[in-house]
């Protein structure tokens, strides 16, 4: 059920290592980085409600997720090959749209996919597989630049100041089919609950909504469960420092470790070390989530996600004193640890607070808390990097370490609550 993950994480991890460097390559300033990287929170903020909403209102031969999944993968999977031959920053931002929001469109069902089909004494196990297959997905994603040159012996053909380097774009042909492949794994091999003969007979009575929901979805801002406002704010601050650490980390690698210049041979090495950085991140994603599973029957998914969101924002916060390019490992062994968490443990304590017929609405709505931050980030990084921190992309992973530092804090403040046996949501503050 959750394979398809492994192929999302190519589309993902792909574009997270390695969209800072084709913007450097294509003429892009470090100032105008962030700006940049826009299209991935307004997507989310379109798509993932959008989808969660049709999701939830539909039944057909594939079932209800599937067929989000499979029409965002192949679209998704186009947008790879084309994004590594992109002429100019502009155009590769234009791209950045549409890759951002087929992603989001195939990835956002998944949650929902899991959450349909597992009881929820299995949610934490659940979640945590699905970060299991991040992991792995980023993992190789991540590294394929570096493994074409080092492994394979891709030369730097193309490379270059305007030009996007020969393994960029053959990591980019391979992801799209290793995207298109897993997904479809998951889609015809993964069965779906069918609704009842009452629930089949309200889905065909239902009209068409020239809205597309979004009626529908502002009504439902007013009746979030309680624990969703208290994840969203952990979410919240969570994403700047992630965001930070994507956007920031290779230029800051290029510039404080290899002493790179746009245009020269060291912007390539410091990307693909960058990018095998981020894989190792990944790696550790992986390995940690048997942890999670292990854990998390002991600790519960709220403690787990306060140990591994401070050894996060330590990883970030440390970066700066890294004094070669091997000591970021030690850094991003810590991140990898809150990735695995991040991916995994929100969820988790989301999951058994939602009515289930809503479901694939609220998770997409809940998504909403991850793209803000992204967005305030893309808006505002840039004037603060230039104007507070002397343009220096260090100073921005010692932000994000502060940021997700807070996220941690917060975590601790999240209610306990406890379903009835009527299925209403207690909790400490009272009704939910």
């Amino acid at each position: 059920m959750s394979f398809g993950f492994l192929g999302i994480q190519f589309g993902w991890g792909l574009q997270m290592a390695n969209m800072s460097a084709i913007y450097s390559y294509l003429g892009a300033n470090p100032d105008s980085l962030a700006i940049l990287w826009l299209a991935a929170p307004v997507t989310g903020v379109i798509i993932q409600p959008l989808i969660g909403q049709s999701s939830d209102r539909i039944w057909t031969r594939l079932g209800r997720r599937r067929p989000f999944i499979l029409a965002g993968a192949v679209l998704a999977s186009l947008a790879l090959i084309l994004m590594p031959n992109c002429p100019s920053v502009w155009m590769a931002a234009g791209l950045l749209w549409v890759l951002d929001g087929t992603i989001n469109a195939s990835m956002q069902p998944f949650r929902a996919l899991v959450a349909d089909n597992l009881p929820e004494t299995q949610n934490s196990q659940g979640f945590a597989i699905q970060s299991l297959f991040i992991g792995l997905g980023g993992t190789i994603a991540s590294a394929l630049p570096w493994m074409m040159t080092n492994w394979f012996g891709v030369t730097a053909e193309g490379a270059g100041q305007g030009h996007i380097p020969s393994a960029v774009r053959l990591s980019f042909y391979i992801g799209a089919l290793a995207f298109m492949g897993a997904v479809l794994w998951t889609v015809f091999n993964t069965k779906e609950y069918p609704p009842s003969e009452s629930e089949l007979a309200a889905i065909r009575a239902r009209k068409f909504d020239w809205t597309l929901g979004l009626g529908d979805i502002f009504e439902l801002v007013f009746r979030l469960p309680r624990r969703m406002w208290e994840l969203g704010l952990v979410q919240f601050f969570t994403w700047i420092g992630m965001f930070a650490m994507w956007v920031y980390f290779p230029p800051a690698v290029a510039k404080n470790i290899f002493h790179a210049v746009p245009g020269s041979v060291g912007m390539e090495a410091a990307g693909s070390w960058s990018g095998f950085c981020f894989a190792a991140y990944n790696v550790v994603c992986f390995i940690f989530s048997f942890v999670l599973l292990w854990g998390t029957k002991y600790t519960g998914p709220k403690m787990m996600h306060v140990l591994c969101l401070t050894a996060g924002a330590l990883g970030l916060a440390l970066v700066p004193l890294a004094a070669d390019k091997y000591q970021l490992l030690i850094s991003m062994t810590a991140v990898g640890i809150a990735w695995a968490s991040i991916l995994s443990m929100p969820y988790a304590m989301l999951v058994p607070s939602l009515p289930p017929d809503k479901v694939g609405v609220m998770m997409g709505m809940f998504n909403l808390f991850i793209v803000l931050p992204q967005l305030v980030a893309s808006s505002l990084l840039g004037y603060f990097l230039k104007h507070f921190l002397r343009s220096e992309p260090m100073n921005a992973l010692v932000l994000g370490g502060a940021s997700m530092g807070l996220a941690a804090l917060l975590t601790l403040l999240v209610v306990s609550f406890k379903k009835t046996g009527g299925g209403a949501i207690t909790g400490m503050g009272g009704a939910h």
